[in-house]
């Protein structure tokens, strides 16, 4: 099985190693052809030589070509995986510091918010031009999505691309981990099932060799000292909605209105300030400022055997590589994915994104039906929908006021700005991000609805 994987956005050195090193722990792929492109001539290097080094280390047959042509590194690919961040930290900032001078305090800003709707309005135009260069070069193939803003950009791609897609993130994993170490289980005994949006994912389901768990989370959480300082916007939902949500404290603290305050000293009951993570104002922005730097000084180290890297058959919980092997091989994997809502979750919306349990084999991608979601979790959920489908139409439009809606809509800028204020921030972002914004400014194309081919999730 030669697969032909292409890598847009193989910049991404850490998630371009890891997906990497996940595939090629298959066996059956051991002779994979990876195509990346990137941008950003000098990360793409790095990537390049890292992924070349680790296979060079262990004589695998693999090869990686790299470019910075798009459409030449999805020719013919059998997998197209897009963890593209469009605007880079460039943008990001201007994402997180210019709300933040109209009282909204973001923790990453990458999912919601006035930074997660203007991250979409300058993603979506470029996971579509990935899709049209797949339409013409690789119809056949497979995206899988890793770029935030999941639920946006998998909306977007499902109304306007025309390739088969599915979104890939690993909250929920994470979380499966938290809720087994509070209650002190081995992770792959405690069986569940979460069910809502991306990053706003319910473990609606939590048992133990038949034992129903949900009623032991919330005690088993204030009880562990370290989770408790920890999470606390995570176990005060919980203990207010009865189901504990799959995200980060930070980034759940982000999507509600009652956390993150104009009042510092109401916002701190609820920030873990001593990581990224726990929700420190831009916490993720300045996290990767210094990644940056890191990775360019442990690049000569992991070439040199200075620092390992990572070793062969140490595969992650990453859904990217699993989902190949279930397709090519037939082996059944179980995964929570990002797909449209058709009547899976009965009290959200049909057609938004929904992130629902997923069984893949040769035959493709199932999903399964959940049914009603509990009424607060899916009040929580609708509010962010209605938020996705204003930013979704404004960024195939290039509609400036549907943008100023939905950010209006949005639950945490709702709960600081005026409707003035509101105006003034968006006028202020289109204003500074407008180099990646073509179809606000008269540059860019509109894209008209395309349906998928198939059975497209």
């Amino acid at each position: 099985m030669m697969l032909q994987i292409a890598m847009i956005g193989a910049g991404s050195i850490g998630f371009t190693r890891r997906l990497v090193m996940d595939i090629l722990a298959v066996e059956a792929f051991r002779d994979a052809q990876f195509r990346f492109m990137d941008i950003n001539e000098e990360s793409l290097k790095m990537a390049v030589d890292l992924c070349r080094h680790m296979i060079e280390h262990y004589q695998l047959p693999a090869t990686i070509t790299a470019t910075t042509n798009q459409r030449e590194a999805i020719a013919g690919a059998d997998y197209v995986f897009c963890t593209a961040r469009v605007g880079g930290l460039e943008a990001f900032r201007h994402d997180i510091e210019i709300p933040l001078r109209y009282g909204v305090d973001q923790c990453v800003g990458d999912t919601l918010g006035p930074g997660g709707i203007f991250f979409a309005l300058r993603t979506i135009p470029v996971v579509l031009d990935i899709a049209r260069d797949m339409r013409e070069v690789a119809p056949e193939a497979l995206l899988l999505n890793y770029s935030n803003p999941m639920a946006m950009n998998t909306w977007a791609l499902r109304r306007a691309s025309g390739v088969r897609n599915v979104g890939l993130c690993h909250g929920v994993q994470h979380s499966h981990a938290l809720i087994a170490k509070a209650l002190g289980l081995p992770k792959e005994e405690v069986d569940f099932t979460a069910a809502g949006i991306n990053h706003q994912t319910w473990f609606v389901r939590v048992s133990h060799e038949g034992r129903d768990l949900l009623p032991d989370i919330l005690p088993a959480m204030e009880n562990h000292a370290d989770i408790a300082e920890r999470e606390p916007c995570r176990i005060d939902v919980l203990r207010r909605f009865g189901y504990f949500s799959t995200e980060s404290n930070g980034h759940l603290s982000e999507y509600l209105p009652w956390y993150r305050k104009r009042n510092p000293e109401e916002t701190a009951k609820w920030i873990y300030d001593k990581t990224w993570i726990g929700g420190k104002t831009g916490g993720y922005l300045y996290h990767c400022l210094s990644r940056g730097d890191e990775y360019k000084e442990n690049y000569p180290k992991w070439l040199s055997g200075e620092k390992e890297f990572i070793r062969l058959g140490d595969r992650s919980e990453e859904h990217g590589s699993y989902i190949v092997e279930a397709l090519e091989t037939g082996k059944t994997y179980r995964g929570h994915f990002n797909i449209g809502n058709r009547g899976l979750i009965t009290n959200l919306p049909d057609g938004c994104t929904i992130e629902i349990p997923c069984y893949v084999d040769r035959n493709g991608i199932q999903p399964t039906f959940v049914g009603d979601l509990p009424l607060a979790c899916a009040a929580t959920c609708r509010a962010s929908v209605s938020v996705q489908e204003m930013a979704v139409e404004a960024a195939l439009t290039g509609d400036r006021t549907l943008v100023k809606q939905a950010v209006l809509h949005d639950p945490l800028t709702a709960a600081v700005c005026t409707t003035d204020e509101v105006w003034r921030m968006c006028d202020d972002m289109f204003e500074a991000l407008a180099p990646w914004l073509p179809q606000f400014n008269g540059e860019g194309r509109k894209w008209q609805d395309i349906p998928l081919p198939g059975s497209g999730l």
